[in-house]
C-alpha cells in the first residue's frame, strides 16, 4: 500500500493545505510520496524535504507546469499513478480542478472533501452543505481523495532530508493554454490560513463600503472575506468568497457582518472556534450558528467597533 500526495504550491512556497493533506494521508500508516511539480521550484523542494511524514519526493521542474493547468498536470500524475494505491490532493481550487480529470481517466470514483479517515477503505465526508456526514467505503484499486484541510491538523516541518527523485515532463496535446490571471494582492493573511476572518454580505450594500471591514481587519490582523451574495453582486472579487462554493475557513474567530446565514455559507465557516455576527435582522439564520450576536445597523456598529480597537 503506497500513497501519493499532490503538493499545492505557488512555485515559491508550499501551500498550507498540503500539510493538512499529508496529515490525512498519514492516518493510513503507509509510506507517503509527495509529488512536487512546477517551474523553478528549488525553494519549494527545500521546504518539502522538511515535511514530517513524507518518505520520498518526486519532483518535476518544467515550464509546462508553471501555471498548474489541469490538462497538463493530470497527465503527469497519470504517468506515475500505477505505482500507488491512494492519490491525495487538497480540496482547494487546485485540487477540485485537477482530481476529477484524473478520476475520469482512471475510471475511478473520487471521494471528495473528506473530514475523517476511518480505515484503509472507509472515509467520512460532509454532504448537503454539511447538514449530514456520509461514511463512504471504496473498493476501487486506486482511491482518489481530496481533503478538507480544516478537518486535519497540519503536520510540522522538521529537520528531515527526504530523498528527491526527478522525473521529466509528460508530452501534452496542448488542448489548453494559459492566457492570464488576475490576483487580488493584499498584505493581510490568506483567508484559509488566517486566525481571524471578518466577512461582509449583501448587507454591506456596495463594494465601496467594504472599507469599513478593511480598517477593522488591519487592526485585528484579520483576513477579509465575503458571502456568495456579496461576490455575485460584484462587491468584491471571487477569491473573497467564503462558503461551500468558495473557501472553507476555520479561524479562531469568524465575524460575519451583514450576512444572513445561508446554509452554503455556514458550511464554509462552521469549524471556526468562535463565530460572531452583526445583523439588523434579529430573525437572520446566522444568529442560530453564532456564539455571539449583535442586532444592529452595521453602518453604526462598525465605526464604533473601530474606535474601540484604537
Amino acid at each position: 500500500m503506497s500513497i501519493l500526495v499532490i503538493a499545492e504550491h505557488d512555485n515559491s512556497l508550499i501551500k498550507g493545505a498540503t500539510l493538512n493533506t499529508v496529515a490525512a494521508a498519514s492516518r493510513l500508516n503507509a509510506e507517503v510520496t509527495l509529488l512536487v511539480a512546477g517551474c523553478d521550484i528549488s525553494g519549494v523542494l527545500d521546504e518539502a524535504k522538511k515535511i514530517l511524514g513524507v518518505s520520498k519526493i518526486i519532483s518535476c521542474d518544467d515550464e509546462l507546469y508553471k501555471n498548474f493547468l489541469a490538462e497538463d498536470f493530470s497527465k503527469l500524475v497519470l504517468s506515475i499513478a500505477d505505482s500507488y494505491s491512494y492519490i491525495f490532493a487538497p480540496a482547494t481550487t487546485f485540487g477540485k480542478n485537477l482530481m476529477p480529470r484524473i478520476s475520469a481517466k482512471l475510471d475511478t470514483q473520487q471521494i471528495s472533501d473528506i473530514i475523517s479517515v476511518e480505515s484503509e477503505d472507509t472515509f467520512k465526508r460532509p454532504i448537503y452543505a454539511g447538514s449530514c456526514i456520509a461514511t463512504v467505503k471504496s473498493n476501487d484499486s486506486v482511491k482518489l481523495i481530496t481533503v478538507r484541510a480544516t478537518a486535519f491538523d497540519p503536520v510540522t516541518l522538521d529537520n528531515n532530508d527526504v530523498p528527491v527523485e526527478s522525473i521529466g515532463a509528460v508530452d501534452t496535446s496542448k488542448i489548453s493554454e494559459f492566457v492570464s490571471e488576475e490576483i487580488a494582492k493584499s498584505d493581510r493573511p490568506e483567508l484559509t490560513a488566517a486566525n481571524i476572518v471578518i466577512s461582509g454580505g449583501r448587507g454591506m450594500q456596495s463594494g465601496d463600503n467594504f472599507h469599513l471591514l478593511d480598517s477593522i481587519a488591519d487592526k485585528l490582523g484579520a483576513a477579509v472575506g465575503a458571502s456568495r451574495a456579496a461576490v455575485d453582486a460584484g462587491f468584491v472579487p471571487n477569491d473573497y468568497q467564503v462558503g461551500q462554493t468558495g473557501k472553507i475557513v476555520a479561524p479562531d474567530l469568524y465575524i460575519a457582518v451583514g450576512i444572513s446565514g445561508a446554509i452554503q455559507h455556514i458550511a464554509g465557516i462552521k469549524d471556526s472556534k468562535f463565530i460572531a455576527c452583526i445583523n439588523k435582522d434579529e430573525e437572520a439564520p446566522i444568529f442560530n450558528f453564532s456564539d455571539y450576536g449583535l442586532v444592529g445597523d452595521l453602518f453604526e456598529v462598525l465605526p464604533k467597533l473601530e474606535n474601540e480597537l484604537k
